[in-house]
């Protein structure tokens, strides 16, 4: 066989690059039915707020998309389907002196390369805990906050991130630490930590969707090329989800300016193919397509109902 560029030049496949998810979720929805193309929360610019002490002074909260544990509302565990009753819609808090079940059941994660069998690659308390005993931070805020996973631009902006950075100052926040997981979460986070920073709170976006939170433009955004819901590290991995958190902090410390993506080192796995699975139309049927049209119109009724009461 002769030798190609990649044999020669140890090039990676083509679709072995950050997932477009933009993209991907725009075909998908056309494809059920949805034709009017979702808007991304896009801007050029971003605020930025420099820290006023050293990290090892400053007290650090969390912000998640993930949800508190009900039992009353379904499955929620490792590889439940997508269960619109599990979604919140009102910001909440937690406190971080106390052990928390989060999980992201309500959200649209890769459910098939992700096991959601550990809450560390989606909420990092323990390892930001790991990091104030260590005396890499100052303090861990007394409260963590719920962002819900909302698709209304209007509603994030006007009272959930108004919401979050209230509640910010009330505990004396220093900076943030923000963590979504499924698309619309990293909208969401993207325009909390905009409207944070902009009121004097820096932050750090840890993320898997480049695309969204690029285009929103955020001060700073950890990536990590994972699927969608281990921002925070790989599962069952201490150290990577340890390095991942230290990356993040390393950021807030010496992100330049506004807009400063760093890119973790990790890797998944040595097969990139993972990449071509979440929501790619070319490996769908018109069967599937139509069953999920009906998953997703019996999710949003669910919705629409919760919303509601």
């Amino acid at each position: 066989m002769p030798e190609t560029q990649d044999d020669q030049f140890g090039f990676v496949p083509d679709y072995d690059a950050p997932v477009p998810y933009m993209q991907r979720t725009r075909d998908y929805y056309a494809a059920i039915g949805y034709t009017t193309p979702y808007r991304w929360a896009h801007y050029v610019d971003a605020p930025f707020q420099s820290l006023t002490k050293p990290l090892s002074q400053s007290r650090v909260t969390i912000i998640t998309t993930a949800a508190p544990y009900d039992p009353a509302k379904g499955d929620q565990g490792p590889g439940a389907a997508y269960n619109g009753a599990a979604k919140f819609y009102k910001v909440y808090d937690g406190d971080t002196a106390q052990p928390h079940d989060l999980r992201i059941s309500h959200i649209g994660y890769d459910r098939k390369h992700t096991s959601a069998t550990d809450s560390g690659t989606w909420f990092p308390l323990p390892q930001l805990l790991q990091a104030r005993a260590t005396g890499r931070i100052g303090e861990v805020a007394p409260r963590f906050f719920g962002a819900p996973t909302n698709r209304s631009h209007r509603v994030t902006i006007e009272v959930d991130a108004p919401d979050i950075l209230a509640r910010c100052r009330a505990d004396q926040v220093d900076a943030a630490v923000l963590v979504p997981n499924c698309p619309v979460c990293h909208q969401t986070t993207a325009l909390v930590a905009r409207h944070l920073e902009a009121n004097g709170i820096p932050t750090v976006v840890m993320g898997c969707a480049k695309d969204i939170i690029e285009h929103a433009a955020v001060p700073r955004f950890l990536f990590s090329d994972f699927p969608l819901g281990n921002s925070a590290g790989k599962p069952q991995d201490a150290a990577s989800q340890a390095q991942t958190l230290e990356l993040a902090l390393r950021l807030l410390e010496q992100a330049p300016g506004a807009r400063t993506t760093m890119q973790s080192p990790l890797r998944w796995s040595p097969d990139a193919s993972w990449k071509l699975d979440y929501n790619n139309l070319a490996q769908m049927s018109p069967d599937d397509l139509a069953r999920r049209r009906a998953e997703f119109d019996k999710q949003k009724e669910i919705a629409r109902g919760n919303r509601a009461a």
